[in-house]
């Protein structure tokens, strides 16, 4: 490939996204892989609730590398200390709700806001982000889970807005909603009790669905939600 570019995981410090940077490393298709993360140091910490964090996260890639080809942010929010997804109505925290959607919506956005504009405008150049099947309207016969569902509900919206901006620039991008299935990390830890084996997913195995899945998407796809085994998900 002439233009190999650089490939940007934000969220990498663990789990699935630090699997998507060790994957993407051993490919070897990248000029160069920066990873972004909350815990990491300067200068790749970043904070994607704090716009100020997210723009130098931006000005370093464009500044250090190659123009990005890939963008994939794998950062959420499901729970925290004392907050779980919301069973019943009483459930739903005004403040709790907020956070949901400063850090799976929001932040998100952000990210878009500074990193679209350093993709190329010519070829091939995915911007991905994680998001959950959960988050289908459509698909949502048991309720529940109101702040995650709607947060996530809102950044596939956005992934479509996204998607025709980003076509205006380059015919050739791909920008889409993934999710990664039932993956063993700290994010799905407190529900995993009746996931069957076979349905958990190691975080290694599951980015290497989800790269796979990207490599098989083609731009007519863009703006459209898709599971890690290539299935399309209703909105």
């Amino acid at each position: 490939m002439k233009d190999r570019g650089s490939a940007v995981i934000i969220g990498a410090s663990g789990g699935i996204g630090a699997a998507l940077a060790d994957a993407l490393q051993a490919e070897a298709c990248h000029d160069v892989i920066h990873r972004f993360a909350r815990s990491f140091p300067a200068p790749h910490s970043i904070d994607i609730t704090d716009e100020t964090s997210v723009a130098a996260a931006a000005a370093l890639v464009r500044d250090s590398s190659p123009p990005p080809r890939l963008v994939i942010v794998a950062t959420g929010l499901l729970h925290a200390v004392g907050h779980q997804p919301e069973r019943k109505l009483a459930d739903i925290d005004p403040d709790w709700m907020a956070r949901n959607f400063a850090v799976n919506t929001i932040g998100p956005a952000l990210i878009a806001k500074y990193f679209l504009p350093l993709l190329p405008r010519r070829g091939r150049t995915v911007f991905a982000m994680l998001s959950a099947r959960v988050g289908s309207i459509g698909d949502n016969r048991s309720g529940g889970w109101y702040s995650y569902r709607a947060s996530k509900a809102a950044l596939n919206q956005l992934v479509r807005g996204f998607a025709i901006a980003e076509a205006r620039r380059n015919p050739d991008a791909l920008v889409a909603a993934l999710h990664p299935g039932t993956v063993d990390t700290g994010l799905s830890a407190p529900f995993q009790r009746g996931v069957p084996a076979e349905k958990l997913t190691a975080a290694p195995t599951a980015a290497a669905n989800l790269l796979r899945t990207i490599d098989a998407l083609t731009p007519a796809e863009t703006g459209r939600i898709f599971a890690w085994d290539g299935s399309e998900i209703i909105p």
